[in-house]
Parts: structure tokens; C-alpha cells; sequence
């Protein structure tokens, strides 16, 4: 079982609080129960914990739940801490158990499965053997996803240029665009991902002149979010602050530049000054779709 606060909680251990009102809450328990790896608990419920602000989430992580034994001691910690309960649990004698179990100490709790199961068997009538993690198999897609990281981290920050043509999408980008963790993340969707960073003085691999294959997308964001996130990297070095690395005119000249590059090349560009990594990878998504398609209607 793994339990965390959520950023920028100050939750009491006073058990009076926890009963308040919802109206005077700061925090609450939330158990996420699953037989698989609680991926898809963690992020549902964070996406609907994240429309309150102001109420931190101490969450209750049970991974891999497959019998009553792992189950009685997941229901011990609720009895201890009671709060929202979220699960995915397709033998249904452990569900019937933890509904039970929550209903006696007042607890809500919903099976995050269970509707769209239903929706599913609605449509294409009740699966013939239910499997716990079953979207975790060692199927074609998960070899895709392992081969999509192996050649991205083999790819990051301009390495192996004249390797790109086997790449899904190329990445561009001043330094600090966020390119490498936006690689990694479209890596773990199966993309295989190599990124460049323009420099100023260092030309761009000719190679990338040359892609005919790959989506080449430019990154780029504000003056402003690059100093700001410059400077902190910077001080996590122990590095001197006096450089152009962090000067606001030279930063605004390197991005600028590397825009005018984008437009030159007819490449679309995506500003991440505001975006989180999903996101950008989400518009990412969204060009390569439309890039595959154009392959596919030439074939």
C-alpha cells in the first residue's frame, strides 16, 4: 500500500476533522483499490480531485488485490482512515466484500469499471472470462511501447542524427522546452521519439533537412517561462546566474530564431509556456494522426 499527500496539503491528524463538513474540509482519505496496478484509479481520481481547490487528497494507493486475505487488509486500513473509496476489481465476491466493508464505516465507494463494463456488455454481451490487469499483458502493443522508449532514450538531446528517419516524430526545441520528458511520454504511447535542441552558434543536423518519414514538431515558450525555468536549473548546479544562458534579450533572441526556423521549414509548432507535458503530447497526438493519415492516403 502506498499513501501520499497531495501537493500543498496541511492535513491535521485530529479524526474530528476529518468529519467536518465538506464545506470546512482541507483534505480527505481517498482509497484507490485495484488487482491491477492502479494506474487508472490514480489517474481518474486525481482529474476529479483536481476540480477542488483548496481540499488536498491523502491518497491510499492498494495495488495488485487479487484475493479476501490482501482485500481484509485494505479494508483494516479504511476502517482506520474512512473516506471516498475508488475501485477496479472485476471478481465480483471482492467487490460485493469491499461495498460491504464501506457501507459499514460510512464510506462511499464506486467501482470505476462497472459502468462502462456494463456499456460494453450492452453492446458485445458479458466478457467470457474476467482477467484483473488484462491491459497489462505482454501483447504486441506493450513490445511497441518498450521499443518506442528504447529508441527515444538512444535519440534524446541530438543523439544518433543520422538515425531520424526511422523516428515517428522529431522534436525541436531552445533548451528547456520541456522536449525530453514530452519524448518520454510519447515513447510510452509507442511513438518513438528523438529530440534536437537548437543551439545558439550549433547548426541543425543536415539530416533533418532531408526527413521524409517523420512528424517534425517545434516546441518553444516565452522568454520569460525559459529564464524562469533556466535560472533554477541554474541553481540547482550551483552555477553562476551571469550568463546569456539566462539573459532575458539573448533567450528572446534564441527563441525567436528558432521560430522563424519552424515557419521557414513549414513546421508546426506548439508554444508549451502554459501547457503540462500531457498536454503538449496530447497536441502532438493530434498532428501525428493527421501526418499518418496523409501517408496512408499516398499508399
Amino acid at each position: 500500500m502506498q499513501s501520499r499527500v497531495a501537493a500543498g496539503s496541511h492535513a491535521s491528524s485530529s479524526k474530528t476533522g476529518e468529519r467536518d463538513s465538506a464545506v470546512n474540509r482541507n483534505y480527505f482519505h481517498l482509497h484507490l483499490v485495484s488487482d491491477s496496478t492502479g494506474e487508472t484509479l490514480i489517474a481518474v481520481s486525481r482529474a476529479a480531485a483536481a476540480q477542488y481547490q483548496g481540499v488536498a487528497s491523502i491518497e491510499h494507493v492498494y495495488p495488485l488485490i487479487r484475493n479476501r486475505d490482501q482485500l481484509e487488509r485494505v479494508i483494516a486500513e479504511i476502517q482506520s482512515s474512512p473516506g471516498i473509496v475508488l475501485y477496479t476489481l472485476v471478481d465480483p465476491e471482492l467487490g460485493d466484500r469491499l461495498e460491504k466493508a464501506c457501507f459499514d464505516t460510512g464510506s462511499p465507494s464506486l467501482s470505476v469499471l462497472a459502468p462502462i463494463l456494463g456499456l460494453f456488455q450492452s453492446y458485445l454481451g458479458p466478457a467470457s472470462t474476467p482477467r484483473p490487469g488484462a491491459q497489462h499483458m505482454l501483447n504486441s502493443d506493450y513490445f511497441k511501447r518498450i521499443d518506442a522508449l528504447n529508441y527515444t532514450m538512444m535519440h534524446d538531446d541530438g543523439q544518433m542524427p543520422a538515425d531520424l528517419e526511422t523516428a515517428d516524430v522529431v522534436l525541436l526545441g531552445v533548451s528547456r522546452t520541456s522536449k525530453t520528458p514530452t519524448s518520454i511520454y510519447l515513447a510510452n504511447r509507442g511513438i518513438k521519439t528523438a529530440n534536437i535542441p537548437l543551439v545558439p552558434g550549433v547548426p541543425l543536423p543536415s539530416s533533418v533537412e532531408n526527413l521524409n518519414r517523420p512528424l517534425i514538431v517545434g516546441l518553444f515558450a516565452s522568454p520569460d517561462r525559459i529564464v524562469q525555468i533556466r535560472q533554477n536549473r541554474l541553481l540547482a548546479l550551483n552555477a553562476t546566474q551571469d550568463s546569456p544562458y539566462v539573459d532575458r534579450l539573448s533567450v528572446a533572441d534564441e527563441i525567436s530564431r528558432s521560430r522563424r526556423l519552424f515557419a521557414e521549414r513549414g513546421w508546426p509548432v506548439i508554444d508549451v509556456s502554459r501547457r503540462s507535458i500531457e498536454e503538449t503530447a496530447a497536441g502532438i497526438l493530434d498532428l501525428y494522426r493527421a501526418h499518418s493519415m496523409r501517408f496512408i492516403a499516398q499508399a
